[in-house]
């Protein structure tokens, strides 16, 4: 099978969408599925040996507020004559921009099946950023483009439903996986936890992801403070890097900031610390609350998408009422009370996760890829040779 993924964010770009993506075309081609990557031109460039898929490199422009990412200019033909020279199976676009709307055309045009993903709810980023007029002009956009696929993966059951309540059509999960071997508590660091200025007793409470208003940092810190109250040692991490630091880091000059990391680094960074806060409402899944999780750290979130699947409330995490912000300093309460239980409830969250690989997730995806080609085809998907080269994928796991 060929597959062709077209997006405006990818490795070695540090975010959820690109970290998601990245995964899935590893999983993908390790299931014997060929992959071309059309993104734009970054000035941090994969060396084409170390590859397992073709990456194609098209001209790209720095997104406003965010200039460390790029969104590809309209290129309709450079496509067109790509796909005619090597036709894929199907083209995946996970980006709404203009890289994917040209993507879109050129594959429509050339009768290519065409799904898409949906990572990121751009319509509720614009009350951050003082554009909410364009919020519902955003929306229609994005209904625009995904009602043109034929399928739109989603991450969660709370952005299904919710895309399914404004007129998304075409829906279908699929969830996110994470990497035990990288993430754990054998990462755990006490030469990381000195760069911080912490013993080994010291509570800890990490942060991780772009610093940026769309994170609700502000309530964060609060909470940190909140539970500073009874945990008077307890200090906050926060992991990333964005267009808000500058301010929060001027505003709290006690909170330790570690910048960007990723890899082992970001693992390690993860299981040095003992808690996790998380009070983000844009999210479509959250990748750090599973891998937090996984981990070994007590996760206190809002409850909805990851959280809402993966937390028990008390017993492998805490969970707020969504948005609630109230209630999320009342369960912070909660966590600086239940200190003695951290290790407890983190080994709980890092049960909860232990089904839920990558692996997995691409075999979910692949199948019901498989699906979609033998319904528009079915004369050629059904024919015993072709089952012979692509057999249906067995999904045997609880995802």
């Amino acid at each position: 099978m060929k597959i062709c993924l077209v997006t405006e964010t990818f490795a070695p770009e540090i975010n959820g969408v690109s970290m998601t993506l990245g995964r899935l075309v590893t999983c993908l081609s390790n299931c014997g599925v060929r992959i071309t990557v059309v993104a734009p031109i970054r000035k941090e460039r994969h060396k084409q040996e170390d590859l397992q898929f073709e990456l194609f490199e098209v001209p790209g422009l720095p997104i406003p507020r965010y200039p460390e990412l790029r969104f590809g200019r309209p290129c309709k033909g450079t496509l067109s004559r790509l796909w005619k020279n090597a036709k894929p199976d199907i083209v995946h676009i996970a980006t709404e921009g203009p890289l994917g709307l040209s993507a879109l055309r050129a594959a429509r045009r050339l009768s290519i099946p065409v799904v898409s993903s949906f990572h990121t709810n751009f319509h509720n980023y614009t009350r951050h950023y003082g554009t909410s007029a364009l919020s519902s002009l955003v929306l229609r956009w994005l209904k625009y483009f995904h009602n043109r696929c034929r399928r739109t993966f989603v991450p969660s059951q709370d952005t299904l439903l919710q895309l399914q309540g404004v007129g998304f059509l075409n829906l279908r999960m699929l969830s996110r996986g994470v990497d035990s071997v990288l993430f754990g508590p054998h990462r755990r660091s006490q030469s990381l936890r000195n760069e911080w200025g912490v013993d080994a007793a010291t509570p800890v409470a990490i942060h991780v992801g772009r610093i940026a208003a769309e994170k609700n940092l502000d309530l964060v810190v609060r909470a940190f403070e909140h539970m500073k109250s009874a945990l008077p040692e307890l200090k906050l991490v926060l992991v990333g890097d964005g267009p808000a630091r500058a301010s929060i880091q001027s505003r709290f000059p006690r909170i330790i900031f570690a910048g960007m990391r990723k890899g082992e680094d970001l693992a390690s960074h993860y299981a040095s610390a003992d808690c996790f806060i998380f009070a983000s409402v844009t999210e479509t899944f959250g990748n750090v609350v599973t891998e937090a999780m996984t981990s070994c750290l007590p996760v206190l979130a809002y409850d909805y998408a990851a959280a809402a699947r993966f937390i028990r409330d008390g017993i492998s995490g805490f969970t707020a009422a969504f948005n609630d912000e109230q209630a999320f300093l009342n369960k912070a309460a909660q966590l600086a009370a239940a200190r003695d239980g951290w290790r407890q409830i983190g080994e709980a969250a890092r049960e909860v996760m232990a089904p839920y690989s990558w692996e997995s997730i691409a075999e979910n995806y692949l199948q019901d890829v498989q699906i979609l080609l033998q319904e528009i085809s079915p004369e050629i998907y059904n024919d015993p040779q072709i089952q012979e080269t692509h057999p249906p994928v067995q999904n045997n796991h609880p995802v």
